[in-house]
C-alpha cells in the first residue's frame, strides 16, 4: 500500500488531496490502483508538522519505510526532522465513530450567514457560563432545523451522533441537559432585538422589502394540563385537538416568506381581535410606514379596516362567502379578465373601496365535487330510511324523526338544499334545484376587498394568493420543525420553545431562498437529506514506537453533493489536524 496525492485546480488555486491506495496486479503486465481510504486535504503547515511514515509490506515479503503525507515537492522544500517522523503500523488501521456532519454543517453555515452568532454573542456574552451561551443557542437552532426533538433528546442521543462538537469547537458540556434548559430561560428577553436584526439581514442578503405584509394565525397545542401557563387555553384548534390546551401564534411575513414578527396570544383568542395589537407591535419594532396588509376573511371586520384606514395603511383582504350574494349577477355576466388560463377576475369599483371578483376553475371543480359527495350521501341515506319504513322495519314515528335529526347533523351542508315532509310514517322530500343552481354558480368564486386605487384586478389577485406563503410557514413549523406539541410547563420556556422554532424557520427560509436562486428544483428538506450523507469519521493507527495517532476526517462529498456545495458558493471546512497519543488509548481496538 502507498499514499497517493491528487491535485485539483479550482478558482485559480491548487488543492492537494491524499488517499491511501493499494496496487493490484491483473494478469502479468497490468497493475491497477485501488483507493482504500480518502484522507482529505492538508495545508503546507500541516504537511510540515505531520510528516509520518508507514510500513509497507511488499508481495515478496520485504519491508521498507515510506513517508506518510509526503510528496516530491514537499521533500525537496522541507527536510523532516527525526522528531517530526512517526512510524505507523498499517495493519492496525481502524475507522470508527461515524457521525452526521453535512446537515449540521449546513445549519451552522446558515446560522453564521444570518449573523446570529454575532447577535447572540453580543446579547448573551456578558452572562457567565462554563460554555458560551451563544453556542448553546446555536446547538438548539441547528437541532430544530435538522432533527427537531426535545432538549433531553439532544442531550442523551443527538449530540453524540453528530459532529456538532467539532462544528461548535466545544465539548460535551455544551449539550448538558440543565445548560440547554437554562439557555431557554435567557433568550426570551431578546426576541424584539432578534426580529430587528433579522429584518436587516433579510434586506442585506435577499433585498427583501416590507411594503406588503402577509398576516395569519395558527395554533399549537400542549401535552399536559399546563396549569402554570396563563395563555394555555382551549379554543378553536387548527390541529384538530380540541381536547388539549393551546396557544395562538400570529405571524407576519413578507411575500417571499421571510418572517418579520410574531406574537403569542391566549389559546381562546379570536382572530379578529388580534390585528390592532399586531400592527402596534410591527410599528414599534420596525417603524411606521404605509404598508399594505394582506389577510383572509377570518380577520376582517369593519373595525379592523377602519383602524387601518385611520393609521394610513392599506389592505387587501378576503370577504365572507355571504358577501357574494351582493354580486350574484356579476357571476353570470360582466367582463372577465383571464389571469393564467384557470382564474378569471373582474374589477368592481365602489365609492370608497374596490372589490375584485375572482373565479377559479380548479377550485370550482373541487367545491362542486365536495357538494356532490354530500348531496349524494344524503340522498342515499334518505332512500335507505324510506325503504326501512316501507318494509316495516321502522314503525315508530319518533324514531323516524330521530333518524332525520341524525342525518341533519351528519350532512349540514347538504341539508340546506332539501325540504323534508313527515306525516306519521309517510316520508317525502324535495330538492331545492334553484339553490343548487345558485351554489353551482358560486363554486370557485371569492370576493376580495381593498382600499388601493387604480389597481389591476389580476395584480391584486396575485398579491392576495401570496397568503399561501404564510400557510407554507405554518406547514414548515408544524411538520418539518416540529413546533407541536409543546411539552414545557413554565411560561418562559413555552415562549422560548416557540422562539427556537422561529430561529429554526429562519434557517429554513434562508436555505429556501438560496436554493431558489441556485437550485430551484430542490426543497430545503431534500438538500438536508443529501448533505446528511456526509459523515465525519476517526481513522486510527498504532505507532510503531508506541502510542497511536487519530485522524478525524470528513468523508469526500459525492458528485451531487459537491455540485450543490459549488452552486451555493460554499466550501467544506479543512480536515482537522491529526492527534498523537504517547500511550495506547483504551477501547479503540477493543472488539
Amino acid at each position: 500500500m502507498f499514499l497517493k496525492t491528487h491535485r485539483v485546480r479550482k478558482d485559480g488555486k491548487e488543492h492537494v488531496y491524499f488517499s491511501l491506495c493499494e496496487s493490484l496486479r491483473v494478469g502479468r503486465k497490468r497493475v491497477l490502483q485501488r483507493q482504500v481510504l480518502h484522507l482529505g486535504e492538508l495545508n503546507s503547515h500541516q504537511l510540515d508538522r505531520w510528516q509520518r511514515t508507514i510500513e509497507v509490506v511488499q508481495e515478496n515479503g520485504s519491508r521498507h519505510q515510506m513517508r506518510l503525507f509526503a510528496c516530491k515537492e514537499a521533500e525537496q522544500k522541507v527536510a523532516a526532522a527525526p522528531e517530526d517522523v512517526a512510524e505507523v503500523v498499517l495493519s492496525s488501521l481502524l475507522v470508527r465513530h461515524p457521525r452526521t456532519f453535512g446537515a449540521c454543517w449546513v445549519g451552522c453555515k446558515l446560522f453564521e450567514e444570518l449573523g446570529l452568532r454575532e447577535f447572540w454573542v453580543e446579547a448573551l456574552g456578558q452572562e457567565a457560563g462554563a460554555v458560551p451561551w451563544a453556542k448553546v443557542v446555536e446547538l438548539l437552532a441547528v437541532n430544530r432545523l435538522c432533527a427537531p426533538r426535545s432538549e433531553l433528546f439532544i442531550h442523551e442521543k443527538w449530540f453524540g451522533q453528530t459532529a456538532m462538537e467539532a462544528l461548535l469547537d466545544s465539548d460535551a458540556r455544551v449539550a448538558e441537559k440543565d445548560r440547554l434548559y437554562r439557555a431557554l430561560d435567557r433568550i426570551v428577553g431578546h426576541k424584539e432585538a432578534l426580529e430587528k436584526h433579522l429584518a436587516a439581514r433579510w434586506q442585506d442578503l435577499f433585498g427583501a422589502s416590507f411594503d406588503v405584509l402577509l398576516y395569519d394565525l395558527t395554533s399549537t397545542y400542549f401535552e399536559g394540563e399546563e396549569k402554570e401557563v396563563e395563555k394555555a387555553k382551549r379554543g378553536y384548534s387548527r390541529d384538530h385537538r380540541p381536547d388539549c390546551k393551546q396557544v395562538v401564534i400570529a405571524l407576519v411575513v413578507t411575500p417571499e416568506g421571510f418572517p418579520l414578527s410574531y406574537e403569542v396570544f391566549d389559546g381562546n383568542r379570536v382572530d379578529v381581535t388580534t390585528l390592532e395589537e399586531m400592527i402596534d407591535a410591527v410599528e414599534r419594532k420596525h417603524g411606521r410606514a404605509r404598508r399594505v396588509w394582506v389577510f383572509d376573511r377570518g380577520i376582517v371586520s369593519e373595525e379592523n379596516l377602519e383602524t387601518l384606514r385611520r393609521r394610513g395603511g392599506s389592505y387587501l383582504v378576503g370577504t365572507p362567502r355571504s358577501a357574494l350574494k351582493t354580486y350574484e349577477a356579476r357571476l353570470l355576466e360582466g367582463e372577465w379578465q383571464s389571469v393564467n388560463g384557470e382564474v378569471e377576475v373582474q374589477l368592481i369599483a365602489e365609492e370608497k373601496e374596490t372589490y375584485v371578483l375572482a373565479r377559479s376553475q380548479a377550485r370550482a371543480q373541487k367545491e362542486g365535487a365536495m357538494r356532490h359527495r354530500v348531496v349524494r350521501g344524503l340522498m342515499r341515506d334518505l332512500i335507505r330510511l324510506r325503504r326501512l319504513i316501507r318494509n316495516g322495519r321502522l314503525k315508530d314515528p319518533d324514531k323516524v324523526l330521530l333518524r332525520l335529526g341524525g342525518l341533519a347533523e351528519r350532512y349540514p351542508q347538504a341539508w340546506r338544499y332539501v325540504e323534508i315532509e313527515v306525516e306519521g310514517l309517510n316520508l317525502r322530500w324535495k330538492w331545492d334545484r334553484q339553490a343548487l343552481h345558485l351554489a353551482k354558480s358560486r363554486d370557485g368564486a371569492y370576493l376580495l376587498r381593498t382600499n388601493l386605487e387604480g389597481s389591476d384586478p389580476a395584480a391584486l389577485w396575485r398579491q392576495y394568493v401570496q397568503l399561501t406563503e404564510v400557510e407554507a410557514v405554518f406547514r414548515a413549523l408544524k411538520s418539518d420543525l416540529a413546533i407541536r406539541p409543546i411539552w414545557h410547563f413554565t411560561p418562559k420556556r413555552v415562549e422560548a420553545h416557540i422562539l427556537v422554532a422561529f430561529l429554526g424557520y429562519c434557517l429554513w427560509v434562508c436555505l429556501k431562498a438560496k436554493l431558489r436562486a441556485s437550485a430551484p428544483s430542490l426543497s430545503p428538506w431534500q438538500l438536508l437529506d443529501q448533505f446528511a450523507r456526509i459523515q465525519m469519521v476517526e481513522v486510527w493507527f498504532r505507532l510503531r514506537q508506541g502510542g497511536c495517532i487519530c485522524l478525524e476526517r470528513i468523508t469526500h462529498p459525492e458528485t451531487a453533493q459537491a455540485a450543490l456545495i459549488n452552486q451555493l458558493g460554499w466550501q467544506l471546512p479543512q480536515q482537522p489536524p491529526p492527534r498523537i497519543y504517547k500511550t495506547q488509548v483504551e477501547n479503540v481496538w477493543t472488539t
